[in-house]
Parts: structure tokens; C-alpha cells; sequence
């Protein structure tokens, strides 16, 4: 058996490793290879430290990571049976990199896209008629190797047998799906976009810091993790950029907080590496 990923970031590499923790063979393709590298070394290092944790069997996970063959060139996807394009979140990106696997990949092989944000019908747009049939929506959420949800949205050309193969695979997969409307944002990410505006805007009032509120959402509502580290696990950057897509889809509700958007343009926007909220807030007084 085998599949593709395209986009060696942190979506995509950990799609990979759950596909190939189930038995997948995977290619996971990116034009860098430095991006590729890295990808490979950082599974590495989620693997030791799963282990560690009792999150992973040594033996089935680096049998796993011996099943992920990285590669430069999309050519590579032309014999998969299915392809999760996660490549960086703007539209015109996405366009390009579904463009060429329509071209790529055989007539049987279904492509799903990881937006969190962008319609699936509006990225169907730039495939052929022919292939929309067998394209849908698999938004996972980060970090893939331990988050159940994935929300699976078909487009308005997406047909029912297409749904239940992603739907089948993500569930092969160890994850649990849930069927979406396709919308903006689909269901998830309004919510929880919502969610991390308004605590952007705690701390921009002085109301919190983020640690408190991290941690008052973790013993007080049961989340696992606060907004502030979500967001630095996620990147700022990926959260402005969804957000100004629902802004323009919903309006005013989900415009970014402009501190969000300073510490973006600042380089604090948390990542593999990067700093982040947690090391850059004082106590407000």
C-alpha cells in the first residue's frame, strides 16, 4: 500500500508518520530538501520521545520511519493511491501543488487537501472536472501523532464514494472522522478561532498573562493545552493567516488581534525553534 504527502512541515510530516505507523508505504514530498531533512530528523526525535513516554513501541515506530521515503519532486506520487496535500496555508499555494498532482497522479487516485481554513469547492476549482469526483477535505489537527479528530469535508463535487474512503482511511489510521459542511473555517477552527482572539485580547487589556490564562484553561475548562501554547505549537503565523480568511468570509468577528499580528512581523510566532508566547509576556502591573 501506498500514499503521498505533500509539505514536509510540521502537518505533513506528522501525517506521514500516522500513515506510516499504520502500514503505509509513504512519499513525503517537498521542493526543499533541506525542509525534507529536517522533517526525517524531527520525527526522529518524536519517536525517542514517545518511546520514552510509552506513546510509541520502538520497534513498530522506527519501522514506521523506515517506511517514509522523501522526495523533491512530485513525480513521485504518480503510482500512490491516495495524496494529503499539506503544503503552507494560501490559496494560491494549495492552486499550484493540486494543479500539477491532477496532472501526476493516476485517474484512480484520490486527493485530499489538510486546509484548516480555505472551501474545499474553492480549491476544487483547480482541478479538472474529472478528478473533483475524487477530492475532498482532511483537516487534522496538530500534533497529528496524538490528536484523534479529523474533519473530513466533501465538496460540492465529492462523491459519496470518495467521503467514505478518506473517512475509512483516516479511521485505518487510528483517527477519528467527523463529516463537515464545507464552509470557511469548517467547524473546528471557528470555534476555536474565536476562542484565541479573545484571549489575544486578555493580554492586550492586561486582564492576564498567557501563562495564567494557559493554565486557568487547562484546570478550569479541561482543556490540554492553553491557547498560548496551542498557538505556539501551531505557529501565530498560521493563526493570522486563518483568520484573515474568515475574516473576509465572516466579517469583523475574526479580524486579528493587532498584538497577534505584531509578534508575527516580530519573529515571535513559536514553532519548531522559534520563540513564542510563553518566553516573550510579563505580568500585567
Amino acid at each position: 500500500m501506498k500514499m503521498g504527502v505533500v509539505g514536509a512541515g510540521l502537518m505533513g510530516r506528522e501525517i506521514a508518520f500516522v500513515y506510516a505507523m499504520a502500514g503505509w508505504n509513504v512519499v513525503l514530498a517537498d521542493k526543499s530538501q533541506t525542509q525534507l531533512d529536517q522533517a526525517l530528523s524531527i520525527l526522529g526525535e518524536l519517536v525517542g520521545k514517545g518511546v520514552k513516554r510509552g506513546l510509541f513501541e520502538q520497534g513498530p515506530a522506527n519501522v514506521a520511519l523506515e517506511r517514509i521515503h522523501a522526495s523533491t519532486e512530485l513525480e513521485a506520487m504518480h503510482d500512490v493511491k491516495f495524496v494529503v496535500e499539506a503544503v503552507f496555508e494560501q490559496e494560491s499555494v494549495k492552486a499550484e501543488v493540486l494543479e500539477k498532482l491532477d496532472q501526476i497522479c493516476s485517474e484512480c487516485c484520490i486527493l485530499a487537501s489538510n486546509t484548516s481554513t480555505i472551501p474545499i469547492s474553492t480549491l476544487a476549482s483547480y482541478l479538472s472536472i474529472v478528478r473533483r469526483r475524487r477530492f475532498v477535505g482532511t483537516h487534522y489537527f496538530s500534533p497529528v501523532s496524538r490528536m484523534k479528530l479529523v474533519e473530513v469535508i466533501p465538496a460540492f463535487d465529492t462523491s459519496e464514494e470518495t467521503t467514505a474512503y478518506a473517512m475509512k482511511m483516516c479511521s485505518n489510521a487510528g483517527k477519528t472522522p467527523v463529516r463537515i459542511k464545507d464552509v470557511a473555517g469548517f467547524a473546528v477552527n471557528r470555534m476555536l478561532h474565536s476562542f484565541m482572539i479573545e484571549a489575544v485580547r486578555l493580554v492586550e487589556e492586561g486582564v492576564a498573562t498567557p501563562e495564567d490564562l494557559d493554565t486557568a484553561c487547562r484546570l478550569g475548562l479541561g482543556h490540554a493545552m492553553g491557547p498560548f501554547e496551542l498557538m505556539d505549537a501551531v505557529t501565530a503565523d498560521l493563526c493570522v493567516e486563518a483568520q484573515e480568511i474568515m475574516q473576509e468570509a465572516y466579517g469583523e468577528r475574526f479580524r486579528p488581534p493587532a498584538l497577534l499580528k505584531q509578534r508575527v512581523r516580530a519573529g515571535l510566532g513559536g514553532g519548531h525553534g522559534r520563540r513564542g508566547w510563553r518566553e516573550h509576556t510579563k505580568k500585567p502591573g
